[in-house]
């Protein structure tokens, strides 16, 4: 279990933009998502999208938003998202689509897992953002979006 005491910083904070950048490009970020009903405790415990176990504890002036750094070292950051994963899953049509898919997944730095034959895609932002990222693989049916939730 590892404990966080505090906000460090924020996502946007400039002084940290470089070392977030780094960690972001080695895919040492990870996120603890937290559900609207634990969102104004100041004491909770959850798993990160990594699998770390966070027990957090904040600060009775201390207010929680999205995009909050709970852990900034050299290895990896914490980053505090708001509300629950959502979960983009992808079929490739054969080998080719599924090279193309990868190429631009590990191009993106995007964050996913693999289900039976599936590209599960870990969003963090807007969909029409990754969506329009794979456009013309969309679009020519190389690839099929089978579930966004």
């Amino acid at each position: 279990m590892l404990r966080l005491h505090g906000i460090v910083g924020h996502e946007t904070d400039t002084s940290l933009r470089a070392q977030l950048h780094a960690l972001e490009h080695r895919g040492a970020i990870e996120l603890l998502f937290v559900p609207p009903e634990e969102a104004g405790r100041k004491r909770f415990r959850l798993i990160s999208d990594r699998g770390t176990d966070c027990a957090v504890s904040l600060g009775r002036d201390e207010e929680l938003r999205d995009g909050a750094l709970l852990h900034l070292d050299r290895e990896r950051a914490i980053v505090v998202r708001f509300g629950r994963q959502r979960l983009w899953k992808l079929r490739p049509a054969d080998e080719t689509a599924a090279l193309k898919l990868g190429w631009h997944a590990g191009n993106l730095h995007w964050r996913v897992r693999f289900e039976a034959g599936c590209l599960v895609v870990l969003i963090d932002g807007p969909l029409a953002d990754y969506r329009a990222r794979l456009a013309d693989l969309l679009s020519d049916g190389s690839v099929t979006e089978i579930a966004y939730d």
